[in-house]
């Protein structure tokens, strides 16, 4: 069986892009804003898939709590009786608490829908990035700036 182990080494090898990635540490640093930007996306990604425990992992620890109180009921961002057909981040800037990144998100219930803007924070948890609050509401998108 030891014909085995150079080829475990090698996939062990293999994944480590992937899991340094995942901790924050591969390839080039991104800015705050990307960081939040992905933090945030990774979450509409899992209300849109039902995936309560991806959208748990993309919370700060302090908000964790809260989400699993409401996440699957009534109103909560992953409730059963809904759908998300659509969700988009329309804008990222600084804010006093950390980066706040803007959405839109449509709901839908049976053959109804209703867009809604999503304000959520994302701040720095030791080395790694944490959506802290999320809120009604948004920022209009900055004007594009002329050359």
């Amino acid at each position: 069986m030891t014909h085995l182990r150079p080829l475990a080494g090698v996939a062990g090898l293999a994944l480590l892009p992937i899991v340094l990635t995942g901790c924050g540490q591969g390839g080039a640093q991104r800015s705050p804003a990307d960081e939040a930007a992905a933090r945030v996306q990774a979450y509409l990604d899992a209300m849109a898939a039902k995936d309560v425990d991806a959208g748990r992992s993309q919370l700060c620890a302090p908000a964790q709590a809260a989400f699993d109180a409401a996440a699957t009921g009534p109103n909560g961002d992953f409730a059963d009786h809904f759908r998300v057909p659509r969700a988009t981040i329309t804008d990222v800037r600084s804010g006093p608490d950390g980066q706040q990144v803007s959405t839109a998100i449509t709901v839908a219930v049976g053959s109804r829908k209703a867009t809604r803007p999503l304000l959520f924070t994302v701040t720095r948890s030791g080395a790694d990035w944490c959506i802290s609050a999320e809120a009604p509401g948004g920022h209009t998108p900055k004007p594009a700036t002329a050359p």
